[in-house]
């Protein structure tokens, strides 16, 4: 019997946390409009001399591989087609915020990461049968971001961010365990990252909402010669986009 369920959990937590990041985001648009209506507010100011603070990060993702085939995959007879399929995720972590003069940051957001990809094969014929190999993680992500904040209007400011990432899914050995015969994937990954966001200041917390994309650099795949569904792939790159939401001060 399996430790836990993670694709139970998947489906179970995505829609709850589809509906709880897009209230959240409705309702702090509404108070930060609200400070907007009533003229200038200069919240920034009591964060601005703080050298550093912290926060909590929560976050919905979107996950799926980009593929790459093999000279094999042009030869073999059981697979038309290999593509992969976007599964949903969610994220939990920690904000941890360096400020480098007025419009630099260095930030540090160790994450528990749920994801979910899924390989699947479409069979040659008229019917094109297909076989999904899901792949569910549960990622220690550990991303370094340097992030670039406009001056402030008010109490709103725009920032981009870019970094790298490093990433390890505690969830492979148990995988492997229980899968031998299918599609192995590396338990760690690299990937840069980059996206952008607002900042909304409030008397006694920032508000953050962010989207960014994350690439991985190196090969996941395990390759397996003696497994067709592995030798007609030459190399998989990890994609994920997360919309999050950070509440620091």
């Amino acid at each position: 019997m399996q430790a836990f369920n993670i694709r139970y959990l998947l489906h179970l937590q995505r829609h709850q946390t589809g509906f709880l990041i897009a209230g959240l985001f409705l309702l702090f648009l509404q108070n930060a409009q609200a400070q907007f209506n009533q003229g200038k507010n200069l919240n920034f100011q009591d964060f601005q001399s703080k050298p550093y603070y912290f926060g909590i990060t929560l976050g919905y993702n979107a996950s799926n591989y980009r593929i790459y085939h093999s000279q094999k995959f042009i030869q073999n007879d059981s697979f038309a087609r290999a593509e992969s399929v976007t599964g949903p995720g969610f994220n939990l972590g920690i904000v941890s915020n360096l400020r480098i003069g007025d419009y630099f940051d260095v930030r540090f957001l160790p994450t528990l990461s749920f994801a979910e990809h899924t390989i699947r094969y479409t069979q040659p014929g008229n019917d094109g049968r297909i076989l999904s190999r899901p792949i569910e993680s549960v990622l220690v992500e550990l991303p370094f971001h340097v992030r670039y904040k406009s001056a402030p209007y008010h109490d709103f400011r725009l920032f981009v961010i870019g970094g790298v990432k490093y990433t390890f899914d505690v969830a492979s050995d148990s995988r492997t365990r229980q899968a031998a015969g299918l599609v192995r994937i590396s338990p760690t990954d690299f990937q840069v990252e980059y996206g952008a966001g607002i900042q909304f200041f409030f008397p006694y917390f920032i508000f953050s909402p962010e989207f960014k994309v994350s690439n991985g650099l190196n090969n996941v795949l395990i390759f397996n010669d003696r497994l067709e569904q592995s030798s007609v792939l030459e190399k998989v790159l990890s994609r994920t986009f997360t919309i999050s939401l950070h509440f620091e001060g």
